[in-house]
């Protein structure tokens, strides 16, 4: 059975991007524009019905320079203290009772097909997530992932630090259903110089 209600998309885009040196993560460039406006834009295109953008280093530089307009952007101050924080902060703006895909802004093979084929795959009261298939053929959960509107909360009290639905995943892995989306991208994040290519 799929799931017809709505779903609100959350971009985590508070990263610094320390280990790259070349500011937020939000402003890298891609495909001629800043990467969090290019990942809005997928994820509303993969049928997300909003996207609330969570901004934190550098968020007024991010703000001027991104066009933001058909997002709804909020600030995690706390931002330097982890993946945590802008969690919370993105699940308590999305709107009530939509479920919420989690997405990454450094995640730039993201495609409006593996958004709309989570949403497509969404059972009632299930995480729904995005999965690659690694070198020896396992397929390893990635992102995004779709948490059920019954599942917010809980999901929420459990975010701290570096970990956003890390520890609530890991009490519940009988709730999570695997989608393979391998033939889209290979999930890969932007974290080192050495995945700057990723970006061309």
């Amino acid at each position: 059975m799929t799931d017809s209600q709505p779903t609100t998309a959350v971009l985590l885009a508070a990263g610094a991007g320390t280990r790259l040196g070349l500011g937020p993560k939000a402003l890298l460039p891609f495909r001629g524009r800043a990467l969090v406006e290019v990942l809005a834009d997928v994820l509303l295109d993969g049928g997300c019905r909003e996207v609330v953008a969570v901004l934190g280093a550098g968020a007024a530089a991010v703000r001027a320079a991104a066009d933001l307009s058909r997002c709804r952007v909020v600030e995690n101050p706390d931002w330097a203290g982890g993946m945590g924080g802008s969690f919370r902060a993105g699940l308590a703006a999305a709107a009530p009772g939509h479920h919420v895909l989690m997405a990454l802004v450094d995640q730039p093979g993201l495609r409006p097909e593996t958004v709309s084929r989570l949403l497509a795959s969404h059972r009632p009261g299930r995480v729904t997530a995005a999965a690659y298939r690694g070198p020896d053929g396992t397929l390893k959960r990635g992102h995004p992932l779709v948490l059920d509107a019954s599942l917010r909360a809980e999901a929420a009290e459990t975010a701290a630090g570096d970990a956003g639905a890390r520890h609530f995943l890991q009490a519940h892995p009988d709730l999570i259903d695997l989608v393979d989306c391998s033939d889209l991208s290979d999930g890969e994040d932007v974290d080192t110089k050495d995945q700057l290519h990723l970006l061309d």
